[in-house]
C-alpha cells in the first residue's frame, strides 16, 4: 500500500513537471511569435489559439510547420559572380527614375511602376528580348522539354518541388542520365518534402555517371523535417543557358492527366528564350548554393552565354521567399490590381489571401474594374479547398465572375490585367505561398501575350460552371460548418 501511494505521488509530481515544462515551453513559443516574428495578426491568433488549446501537442505541431527562417544570407552568391548585375539593376532603376526616358516596348514603359518594384529583388531585371512558348497541356510540355534536354550540349540544370520517377519521370531521368553520360553536364534539385518517395540513391546511377544532385531541405529522419513549412515549391530548368522553363507543372504522372483522382490536369508552364534566361539560372545557382554541399556553382561565361535571340516580349523574374524581407510577387500581384484599368483575370488552384489582397480586389470591383476568378471543383487539401470557396463566395458577393472548373484540376497560377500584364509561375493566392514556400514567376509586359492569355481562360470557361449569389447562398449548413472551420486556421494553412 505504501509503496502504491508513493508511487501515486511520484508518478503525480512528474506528471506535474512535465505540464509545467510543456506550459513554460508553449509561453516561450507565444512571446517569440509575438514579439519576434514577421507575421500578420491573424497568423499570431492562429497559432496562439494552437499553443494554448492543444497544450500536449501544440508545441510540437510549431517546431515542425510553424517557424519562420531567420537567416537572411540562405541564398549565397560569390561577389566575384555578382559582378554586372548591381551595375544593370541600377541603371534599370535610374533608367525607370528618369521620367523623360522612355522604354522601347509601349507597355513596358506603361507599367514601369510595377518594373521598378521588382527590381528591388536584385534578380529581377528586365529583359527586352524574349520569346515565349506556352503549354496549358501536361503532354505537350514535357514533349518539348525531352526534346530541349535530347538537344543540350554543354548543361542542364534541373529544379522541381514534386519529382516522382514514374512514367513521365523515368523518362526525364533516363534522358538525363543519357546527357550526362555523353558529358552534358547535369545537375538535379528536388524539394526533400514535395519529393518524399526519393532519396539521393534514387539517383544512383545518374550520380556515377558524374551528375550532381541535392535534396532542399532534406529531412534529418524520414518524415520528420524541422523545416517541412519552407519548401522550395520553384519549377525551373535551364538549358545550355539559352532556354529556359518556368511555370506550375511538376514532374509526376498525374501531371500528364494520368491520376484517377484528378482526371484531367489543367496547367501553364512557359518556355523562354532571350535573356530572362540569365535570370532564371542566378535563380537555380541561389538555391543550388544553398544545399550543395560539395560542388558550389560560381559564375562561368558557359552558364550565362551571349544570346543572340531576336524575341521582343519584356520580362521579369520575380522571386520570394521567408528569407526576405519584401514578400516581391505578392507586391507585384497587388501592384496589378491597382494599376488594372478594365479587367482582371485571375486562375489560381488555393484561394486563400490575406486582408490585403481581399482589399485590393474590392476597391477594384467598386471601381468598375471587371474581375474574374478561376478555381477548381475539387479539393487536393480539404481545409484549403473549403477556404477558397468560402473567399470566392465573398467575391461573388461582392460582384466578381467567379468560374468553377469542371473537367479536371486547376492547378495554375495566373494573373492578367488589362490584356497587357501577365504574371505566370508557382505562386499560389494563398498565405503560404506570400510567406512560407520558395515562389519564382514571370511577370511580362506584353499585349499579345496577355491577350494569348484571355483567349485560353475564356476557352476554359467552356469547361467551368458559374458561382452565382443564389447558388452560394444555397449551400449546406455542411458545408458553412466546413467553411467556419478553413476560415478559423487559414493563416496557418
Amino acid at each position: 500500500m505504501e509503496w502504491f501511494i508513493f508511487d501515486f505521488f511520484s508518478n503525480t509530481t512528474i506528471l506535474g513537471i512535465l505540464t509545467l515544462i510543456v506550459i513554460g515551453i508553449n509561453f516561450l513559443f507565444a512571446i517569440g511569435l509575438i514579439f519576434l516574428e514577421r507575421r500578420s495578426a491573424q497568423s499570431i491568433w492562429a497559432w496562439l489559439f494552437v499553443l494554448f488549446f492543444l497544450p500536449i501537442f501544440g508545441f510540437i505541431i510549431y517546431i515542425l510547420f510553424g517557424r519562420t527562417i531567420y537567416n537572411q544570407n540562405i541564398f549565397k552568391i560569390n561577389e566575384e559572380d555578382k559582378v554586372g548585375l548591381e551595375h544593370l539593376v541600377e541603371d534599370q532603376l535610374n533608367a525607370l527614375r528618369n521620367e523623360d526616358q522612355k522604354f522601347s516596348h509601349e507597355v513596358a514603359d506603361k507599367h514601369r511602376k510595377i518594373i521598378r518594384m521588382l527590381l528591388y529583388n536584385n534578380q529581377s531585371f528586365l529583359t527586352m528580348n524574349n520569346s515565349v512558348e506556352t503549354f496549358t497541356d501536361g503532354n505537350e510540355k514535357f514533349d518539348r522539354l525531352l526534346s530541349d534536354i535530347r538537344n543540350a550540349k554543354d548543361h542542364i540544370h534541373f529544379q522541381y518541388y514534386i519529382l516522382r520517377l514514374d512514367g513521365i519521370g523515368k523518362k526525364l531521368y533516363e534522358a538525363l542520365l543519357e546527357k550526362q553520360r555523353e558529358g552534358v553536364s547535369v545537375k538535379i534539385l528536388y524539394d526533400d518534402m514535395g519529393s518524399r518517395a526519393l532519396t539521393l540513391r534514387s539517383f544512383r546511377k545518374l550520380r556515377e555517371a558524374g551528375g550532381t544532385v541535392e535534396a532542399f531541405f532534406p529531412s534529418k529522419l524520414p518524415l520528420i523535417n524541422p523545416r517541412i513549412n519552407n519548401r522550395n515549391h520553384r519549377k525551373i530548368v535551364v538549358i545550355d543557358g539559352a532556354i529556359g522553363y518556368v511555370g506550375g507543372f511538376n514532374v509526376g504522372d498525374e501531371y500528364v492527366g494520368l491520376s484517377k483522382k484528378f482526371g484531367h490536369w489543367r496547367d501553364t508552364h512557359l518556355r523562354v528564350e532571350g535573356n530572362a534566361v540569365k535570370s532564371l539560372q542566378i535563380r537555380f545557382m541561389l538555391d543550388w548554393n544553398s544545399h550543395a554541399k560539395r560542388y558550389n556553382m560560381t559564375r562561368e561565361d558557359r552558364y550565362f552565354p551571349e544570346l543572340d535571340h531576336r524575341g521582343n516580349t519584356p520580362m521579369q523574374i520575380a522571386s520570394s521567399g521567408p528569407d526576405e524581407k519584401w514578400q516581391q510577387i505578392k507586391y507585384g500581384y497587388l501592384k496589378m490590381i491597382y494599376s488594372a484599368q478594365k479587367c482582371i483575370y485571375i486562375q489560381t488552384p488555393y484561394f486563400i489571401p490575406d486582408q490585403s489582397f481581399l482589399e485590393a480586389l474590392r476597391i477594384a470591383m467598386l471601381s468598375g474594374i471587371e474581375v474574374h476568378l478561376m478555381i477548381p471543383n475539387k479539393p487536393d487539401h480539404p481545409f484549403v479547398y473549403w477556404g477558397t470557396y468560402s473567399n470566392a463566395g465573398t467575391l461573388v458577393q461582392m460582384g466578381a465572375h467567379v468560374h468553377i472548373y469542371e473537367k479536371g484540376f486547376l492547378h495554375q497560377k495566373i494573373m492578367m490585367i488589362d490584356d497587357e500584364v501577365l504574371s505566370v509561375g508557382t505562386t499560389n493566392i494563398d498565405v503560404r505561398s506570400f510567406l512560407l514556400n520558395f515562389e519564382v514567376n514571370a511577370f511580362i509586359y506584353d499585349e499579345k501575350e496577355a491577350s494569348k492569355y484571355r483567349q485560353v481562360f475564356e476557352d476554359d470557361i467552356r469547361d467551368c460552371s458559374l458561382l452565382t449569389v443564389e447558388k452560394y447562398a444555397d449551400r449546406s449548413k455542411w458545408i458553412r460548418m466546413k467553411e467556419s472551420l478553413a476560415n478559423l486556421i487559414s493563416p496557418i494553412l
